[in-house]
């Protein structure tokens, strides 16, 4: 397996609209996509782009808010009521030959791999395995499927 670009980091946000106004007023953040809804992970989503050098694609904030009690953020934000970095996300080139790689390090891997927010397979290691730090792996978007609005 080999570890791709890091892709995005998630931030927890009791409101994304108030997140919006912070990463466009205080941190000059031009490109903020439509928010959405991901109802299969109980959160509201709304990507901001960060600048790439050399022509290249930046790494993107993913701005998350539950979508009601039940949602698995919201014992985070329960802990963090301001919000806070929730994940980061590398991409890797086949999500199965990944999953398999990190089974057989005896990570935990929580959950099954599904869809994510930017339409492509995605699973989470817990953070205990992965020094304190929750880590969505995400299978690099092909041609034409990254999300965008």
């Amino acid at each position: 397996m080999k570890l791709g670009r890091l892709n995005h980091i998630g931030v927890a946000t009791p409101s994304i609209a108030d997140s919006i106004v912070h990463y466009r007023e205080t941190m000059g953040a031009t490109k903020i996509h439509e928010s959405f809804d991901l109802e299969a992970q109980g959160v509201k989503v709304c990507f901001v782009d960060t600048p790439g050098q050399n022509g290249t694609e930046g790494t993107q904030i993913e701005l998350i808010e539950p979508l009601g009690p039940g949602s698995p953020l919201a014992n985070f934000l329960e802990k963090n009521p301001a919000g806070g970095q929730h994940h980061i996300c590398f991409e890797v080139e086949d999500i199965e030959d990944a999953r398999k790689w990190f089974e057989e390090q005896g990570k935990r891997i929580l959950g099954t791999t599904r869809i994510g927010a930017h339409g492509t397979p995605i699973f989470f290691l817990h953070p205990k395995d992965m020094m304190g730090q929750l880590t969505e792996i995400m299978e690099t978007p092909k041609e034409g499927a990254h999300w965008s609005n």
